[in-house]
């Protein structure tokens, strides 16, 4: 909690709370493991502290392949020290591989079954955000999901405390998201039980042409 507070407050833009994500809102972001069949491919981009890496291990199966990519270098560290080396030799038909890289720049293979995404989009320019989901759509299957989510109301209650230049920041990356969920199928799941309450949403992987 120290580790998560401190890189909050330095790095605001990348962690975006000031607060770990609660067990709620992980059950809510990775409930879609439990309709895939056969050997999954997940993907977690920003997992921070690690709230949805538990729950995602809690349902890898043998053969699943789990990539996280990280970009703050200290929660590498501690996500490797405090998570992910205790998982590996209790569960050593699961590859888990950790990369400490930006998600433009993590050297990925791709056809991933689930992506679930904890970064902080509505402190991003709209053009980063933009880039990133093209990224992320460019490595899920035909079919898969993206996971990601943002807190209630946060764009209505930031509006009125920031400058023109952030408010027209906002609405684009209200545009944006609005954009996605229209074109990809978006579902939406309101998790209270979260501090402050966020939402869940769920995006599908457009269809590969014929």
């Amino acid at each position: 909690m120290i580790d998560f507070l401190s890189e909050a407050i330095r790095n605001f833009r990348n962690t975006g709370a000031v607060w770990p994500s609660s067990p709620a809102l992980a059950k809510a972001m990775t409930a879609s493991m439990e309709r895939l069949e056969g050997r999954r491919r997940i993907l977690e981009v920003g997992p921070g502290t690690g709230p949805f890496t538990k729950a995602i291990l809690r349902r890898l199966r043998a053969g699943d392949q789990f990539d996280l990519v990280e970009i703050n270098e200290k929660f590498c560290r501690n996500l490797e020290r405090d998570i992910l080396s205790k998982y590996r030799p209790r569960h050593p038909q699961v590859r888990v591989d950790l990369h400490c890289a930006p998600i433009e720049e993590a050297d990925l293979g791709g056809g991933y079954d689930l992506i679930v995404c904890g970064l902080p989009f509505n402190n991003f320019p709209p053009k980063l955000m933009r880039q990133i989901f093209r990224r992320m759509f460019a490595l899920l299957n035909e079919g898969g999901e993206i996971a990601y989510f943002e807190y209630a109301g946060v764009r209505v209650m930031k509006s009125p405390v920031v400058n023109g230049a952030a408010r027209a920041r906002l609405r684009k990356i209200d545009t944006i998201g609005k954009s996605l969920r229209r074109r990809h199928e978006g579902r939406k799941q309101l998790v209270l039980a979260n501090f402050p309450p966020a939402i869940a949403y769920k995006l599908r992987g457009a269809k590969k042409p014929a």
